[in-house]
């Protein structure tokens, strides 16, 4: 009986896993699978289709036809369009009679959920337990009703070098999807305004193009930033330990963010991290101590934190060292016991029910 009773759980992964496709993220749902499967659970993960329509699909096919090789579907919930994949896959985990762990995803979730507060409420009822990666989509859905387990996202840290800055030329990095969300035309703006003080001022921009990235070139062209401004493409892990090493400012411009692992990549390396202040961020980073915070859609006061941290050395080492250490959160070391406890518990009550329903 004890045996029976450490039986690792069988996961099922599911969400859009789509990083082996060139120029795609990879999604905290891959990581975890992968690092899961490497840790010797027993694995699905579904799907790679990079069309919405065939992803879906492929889920619905895969989990009927490894309907008994799941005891925990481990759902990615982002909200938006995918939120009819993910009623879908929590409904089909409650016909086999799976436990179900959804993994709140997305800065705009809590949005969506205003829009649509009895569809949300119907599929997150279906979880077991729900997981979110910081408290301020914890608090997002206790407005609802639910609690949610505070789980930070995972990075491998041992593949992030870190370079510990003790002073900051104005050499940005951004790196995120060019949507208007991620807002990359203020970064653009920041660089140009910062020219007219730092001359030598730089940025790299890399990331995904989702449609918007002809405008924001167009924007650093005419905004005559043509030698200033350079577009890197998609930037995969070396690409990321390349242009993070050559630069000492990470620039965060977002509109709506939950807990962006791009972020807690820069603090991983050792770059000191301005963001603008909106969704999770001020749940996950603390001004002066592992960023510097200013107001959404603020050039100005992007610029003058950049140019603060060109003239304290002080204030960029210890934002060099706390990022590090807040990324270290992060660690598959730290957040694997957390998830593995969790998973137990959630098989040793689903055997408790099982063996009071036989009686």
């Amino acid at each position: 009986m004890p045996n029976v009773e450490r039986k690792k759980a069988r996961l099922c992964f599911v969400g859009p896993m789509v990083a082996r496709h060139p120029g795609h993220v990879t999604t905290q749902g891959e990581i975890l699978a992968g690092l899961f499967r490497s840790s010797g659970y027993s694995v699905i993960s579904v799907s790679d289709c990079r069309n919405r329509y065939m992803r879906l699909l492929d889920i619905i096919f895969t989990l009927f036809r490894r309907c008994r090789s799941v005891d925990i579907q481990c759902l990615q919930v982002f909200g938006g369009p995918s939120f009819v994949i993910e009623d879908v896959a929590s409904w089909i985990a409650r016909l086999f009679n799976q436990r179900i762990v959804m993994f709140m995803r997305g800065g705009a979730m809590p949005e969506f959920m205003a829009r649509h507060p009895r569809w949300s409420r119907r599929v997150l009822k279906r979880a077991d337990v729900i997981v979110a990666p910081s408290e301020y989509l914890a608090r997002a859905i206790a407005k609802y009703g639910f609690r949610a387990e505070v789980i930070p996202n995972v990075i491998d840290i041992s593949e992030y070098n870190y370079q510990h800055r003790k002073t900051a030329r104005p050499k940005l990095l951004w790196m995120r999807a060019f949507q208007p969300i991620y807002n990359p035309e203020m970064a653009i703006r920041v660089v140009a305004q910062l020219r007219n003080v730092e001359p030598d001022a730089e940025l790299a921009m890399g990331g995904q193009d989702k449609g918007f990235e002809a405008d924001v070139k167009q924007r650093a062209k005419n905004l005559g930033l043509n030698g200033s401004v350079r577009f890197t493409g998609f930037l995969n892990l070396q690409g990321k330990l390349h242009e993070a090493s050559a630069a000492d400012i990470f620039i965060n411009t977002n509109h709506i963010d939950n807990t962006p692992v791009g972020v807690i990549e820069a603090c991983a390396m050792g770059l000191p991290v301005v963001t603008t202040a909106v969704g999770g961020i001020s749940d996950l980073l603390t001004h002066g101590e592992t960023a510097l915070l200013v107001p959404d859609d603020d050039d100005e006061a992007m610029v003058k934190a950049i140019r603060r941290l060109v003239a304290d050395p002080e204030l960029v080492s210890r934002l060099s060292v706390n990022g590090r250490r807040l990324a270290e959160r992060s660690s598959w070391q730290r957040v694997k016991p957390q998830l593995e406890k969790l998973f137990e518990q959630l098989m040793l009550n689903h055997r408790a029910t099982y063996a009071v329903e036989k009686l």
